[in-house]
């Protein structure tokens, strides 16, 4: 193979392990930022605010009057006979331009302005909503990710006890000091390790994939959290107020429009009132005919008609008989008002509960993180004891092996709890609409 090939090949393949093996250091802040910026569902959520902006300048619009004009060009043939005389309108024009102010439409005009800008402030509230979401599924795959590969930096120091433990089964074993079955359960126990140490990687294999798809890397780049300190807030400083909340918001703007429904429903048996105004300019219109002069000669003549004319009208609409088709449909929009406001009480309630519940969770999860490093301290006091022990023949294998076992789990536990309580202080963020 030629060399300039090979040397090609070589640095193709350098590369493409390099791309594959990308690494960003990030902290909890950058996740967040950028998952705001990548999230599809947050990115509609903003051409919904735009929609909604458009919507209110097209409601402010009907207030202003609107113009429009016209032209009119015709040619009629053959000519039209009047009374012995010839109207000729061969490439006759007629111009114009005509406008139209509402004065009064019942109240309808307003209601929809007031609609437009309430679908404004719901589509803000809809994108503090969704964002809020896109950035606790991010806290969450962030810690997630710290939890698991904490738990396989845990598995390999007690694989590496093990490892240890059993080259000194072997040499007790050469001296006579232990048994076989010794050896055999150390054995066992590295080959349990070994497996939990095989789940436990690929499941950080699978958190760092999440975590890259909340936020818009490749699913092959390496994610190395830098927000490993994991600290507490006070207790004293939650709240389970709920003001904040997006979705009360929302829920807040829908009685709003339904009541400005009740208003649109009402103006449609409400008289109108318009002011139109129009100008026009027409021309190239002829009457041919015959005329006697002076002498009484009969002699033919032309006149040529071009004249401009305004004309402004008013008018009044007034609704008189529909069948009760219309108090009908104030009556179904005034139900639909209130279950809209049932629907914020009950709302109200359940977002209430939802953050009372998320304040005892982070504050049972600040009990477990206490109890977890006690438990992990004398889990640790009681490994160097019992290996103390074992090393001077005072205590068997076996009682070894469970003060290695306490420690895991001691180690598991603590990692559960810290990482547990940051996903549950991300909960009460978004319980409470302050995230």
């Amino acid at each position: 193979m030629d060399k300039r090939i090979l040397f090609y090949i070589i640095a193709l393949c350098i590369v493409t392990t390099a791309k594959a093996q990308e690494t960003l250091h990030l902290s909890l802040s950058d996740c967040r930022g950028m998952a705001v910026g990548h999230d599809e569902d947050l990115r509609r959520a903003g051409n919904a605010m735009k929609q909604a902006e458009a919507d209110r300048g097209t409601a402010i619009a009907a207030y202003l009057p609107k113009i429009s004009a016209s032209a009119t060009g015709a040619y009629i043939a053959p000519d039209i006979d009047i009374m012995g005389m010839q109207l000729q309108m061969r490439g006759m024009y007629m111009a114009g331009i005509t406008l139209t102010q509402p004065i009064y439409a019942g109240g309808k005009i307003q209601a929809g302005k007031r609609l437009a800008e309430i679908g404004r402030e719901s589509s803000r509230e809809n994108y503090r909503k969704t964002r809020m979401q896109v950035v606790a599924d991010a806290d969450i795959a962030y810690w997630s990710l710290i939890a698991v590969r904490w738990k396989v930096r845990m598995l390999r120091a007690y694989k590496a006890q093990m490892d240890t433990l059993l080259r000194q089964t072997q040499t007790t074993i050469a001296a006579g000091m232990a048994t076989d079955n010794d050896l055999l359960r150390v054995q066992a126990k590295q080959s349990e390790i070994s497996y939990q140490l095989s789940k436990a990687e690929s499941g950080a294999e699978l958190c760092n994939m999440s975590l890259c798809s909340a936020i818009g890397c490749s699913l092959d780049t390496r994610i190395v959290p830098t927000d490993t300190t994991i600290t507490m807030q006070p207790s004293d400083c939650l709240s389970a107020d709920i003001a904040m909340r997006p979705e009360l918001g929302l829920l807040g703007q829908q009685v709003k429009a339904a009541e400005q429904q009740v208003k649109m429903a009402r103006a449609e048996i409400l008289p109108t009132v318009g002011l139109s105004a129009n100008y026009s300019y027409y021309g190239n219109i002829k009457l041919n005919g015959m005329t006697a002069d002076a002498a009484g000669n009969a002699v033919p003549f032309t006149q040529n008609y071009k004249d401009d004319m305004l004309v402004v009208m008013a008018s009044v609409s007034i609704p008189v008989f529909n069948w009760g088709a219309g108090l009908k449909k104030i009556r179904k929009a005034k139900i639909e008002a209130d279950n809209a406001r049932l629907s914020l009480q009950k709302t109200e309630r359940m977002l209430t509960l939802e953050a009372e519940q998320a304040i005892r969770n982070v504050n049972n999860s600040r009990s477990l993180v206490s109890t977890a490093h006690i438990g992990l301290e004398q889990s640790e006091a009681n490994l160097r004891q019992t290996r103390s022990r074992h090393t001077a023949g005072l205590c068997s294998l076996s009682d070894l092996m469970d003060a290695h076992s306490q420690w895991q789990q001691a180690q598991s536990n603590l990692i559960e709890a810290l990482t547990g309580y940051k996903i549950y202080e991300t909960e009460y963020l978004k319980a409470t609409g302050k995230l």
